[in-house]
């Protein structure tokens, strides 16, 4: 069993410690966060030690999860590799593309395992429609949220956006050529509605749409393929598919669709189909999956060289947008 120690206890960082209570594969040791009130109410109210240093409860774990604020990842994950800790850390990696690439030599050095919080690799949707994904040309993304005060010291980019930057790097096995976005601040001193162009070298083209100023909340993406269009709704967790294949003749079913290409061209039925989606708590199956890379000497799905990509892409559409 693993020994884990969770590094943050607000939000989120109470979350994890639910979820990893929930894992066999982890004992929890306890927590540190440097807020004496927060830490104090979170040790009364789950019954768990509360380390008094960053360096103590490093000291007492095999694994550190990092759920503090972005500014202080790099600090925590260093001090943690340092010790040749396993590192578990939220998204994004760090604040700066220049400590990640510091954080990816220390990890290096270190020889252990360090897995990014992405977690909407593990939201069900996307889960069922990684095998329908293929070679995707074209993306659009949604990601709306009403407004909160949490996650404003960022700009939305880093925030929101960064979500759909890691799903799409993850499907588009190649380079960026070009990227071009624009955005606006308009209740916080950095952008809280941005729009993004990314251009890859095998031609796909993403649409990235990112907003903590909405009406409602959305977070959907739609992958567009030969004869093929993927939906996947990652807050209502729903996958749609629709596909078109060749037929030689009008099929037997009246309420069919079919498109006539014209003459000579033959004909294509569209065909919509809504896979199964096997419910499941995307926090918990990210931290399986992590201790599972660990006990199993494998690779973590999302990687600290993910993260640090998605990061860089992200600083670079930042680079675009004039605020």
């Amino acid at each position: 069993m693993l020994k884990i120690g969770v590094l943050g206890a607000g939000h989120l960082g109470k979350i994890h410690i639910k979820c990893i209570r929930e894992i066999g594969d982890y004992e929890l040791v306890g927590f540190y966060d440097p807020n004496p009130e927060t830490a104090a109410h979170v040790a009364k109210e789950f019954g768990l030690k509360n380390f008094d240093t960053l360096q103590s409860i490093i000291e007492a774990v095999d694994v550190v999860d990092i759920v503090t604020p972005t500014v202080s990842h790099f600090d925590c994950a260093a001090a943690a590799l340092r010790k040749s800790r396993h590192v578990f850390i939220e998204k994004p990696i760090v604040t700066t593309p220049a400590e990640a690439r510091e954080l990816i030599k220390i990890a290096g050095e270190a020889g252990v395992k360090v897995q990014v919080g992405h977690v909407e690799r593990f939201n069900p949707a996307f889960l069922a429609a990684r095998k329908f994904i293929n070679n995707p040309m074209f993306i659009e993304t949604h990601r709306l949220a009403q407004f909160n005060p949490r996650g404003t010291d960022v700009p939305v980019i880093l925030d929101l956006m960064i979500h759909d930057i890691d799903i799409i790097l993850s499907v588009v096995r190649s380079n960026v050529k070009k990227i071009s976005a624009s955005g606006v601040p308009i209740v916080s001193d950095t952008p809280d509605i941005a729009n993004a162009r990314i251009e890859f070298d095998n031609g796909c083209v993403a649409n990235l749409t990112a907003s903590r100023i909405s009406m409602k909340n959305m977070r959907k993406s739609r992958f567009f393929q030969r004869d093929a269009y993927i939906s996947v709704d990652f807050l209502t967790k729903e996958l749609e598919i629709v596909q078109m294949k060749d037929i030689d003749h009008d099929p037997a079913d009246p309420f069919a669709m079919v498109l006539n290409l014209g003459e000579g061209k033959g004909m294509k039925e569209i065909m919509i189909d809504k896979p199964e989606v096997k419910p499941n708590n995307a926090i918990i199956a990210e931290l399986e999956s992590f201790a599972d890379a660990i006990i199993n000497n494998a690779t973590p799905p999302v990687t600290i060289n993910d993260g640090y990509q998605a990061l860089e892409v992200a600083y670079q559409i930042l680079d675009k947008i004039n605020y």
